[in-house]
């Protein structure tokens, strides 16, 4: 049901689900799984039960709407068990998902944050068609990742949403959806803003367990 990367006794796991069109093992998926890897988390990958049915030769079946599979992802974390600290999470409609889902976990204490790799706050071409109405109150840490000509939410898009102050936001210059810079126009590779969401959410993931272990002390004395 996963494909794992990264150290089997790493203090994080990572859970993403794929975007709308594209599987677990996709190039940007993997690149993204292995660069995270890369600085220490566990990741562990999964498929909707639509794109794995497309693995059995039943044909390509369409994505159904994304509060569909809220349940196939609440599942996920079930199976995955208990890995300590986790952080849940996505590309693209795999994120937008996993945004979904993450405030009954989080109040549970079944993750940690939630990590978003190119969110997709409207449809191309549609931006009055917000997908933002849930993440306004959003009370789980969130860190949303996302290249600055993503056709589905620039800077200049994003700007101007109400969002739920647990939200931060990075930029990546010139990434589309991919996160994936031009490098004769931004002076960036793929691998250069790999790198760099890897170390942000390295960053983020270590700042969210001082707060946990601060707020622990604090109930304790």
């Amino acid at each position: 049901m996963f494909l794992f990367d990264g150290p089997d006794n790493a203090d994080v796991t990572i859970l993403l689900a794929h975007g709308a069109g594209a599987p677990m093992d996709s190039p940007s998926m993997t690149a993204a799984a292995k660069a995270l890897a890369g600085v220490g988390f566990r990741v562990a990958r999964f498929e909707f039960d639509y794109m794995a049915a497309r693995r059995t030769g039943a044909g390509r079946t369409p994505p159904p709407r994304a509060e569909a599979l809220n349940p196939q992802y609440l599942a996920a974390v079930d199976a995955l068990g208990d890995v300590g600290a986790l952080i849940i999470g996505g590309k693209s409609m795999g994120g937008r998902v996993a945004s979904m889902v993450a405030d009954a976990l989080f109040a549970r204490g079944r993750i940690r944050g939630l990590l978003c790799l190119g969110y997709p706050f409207h449809p191309p071409g549609k931006p009055e068609k917000l997908r933002t109405g849930h993440l306004v109150d959003l009370a789980t840490p969130a860190l949303i990742v996302q290249g600055t000509r993503d056709e589905f939410g620039t800077p200049e898009d994003v700007s101007t949403y109400r969002l739920s102050p647990r939200i931060e936001i990075l930029w990546l210059e010139d990434g589309d959806h991919d996160l994936k810079p031009r490098k004769r126009v931004s002076g960036y590779s793929a691998a250069d803003h790999l790198k760099a969401m890897a170390e942000a959410v390295s960053v983020w993931a270590a700042r969210l367990e001082q707060v946990r272990l601060l707020r622990t002390c604090s109930a304790q004395n």
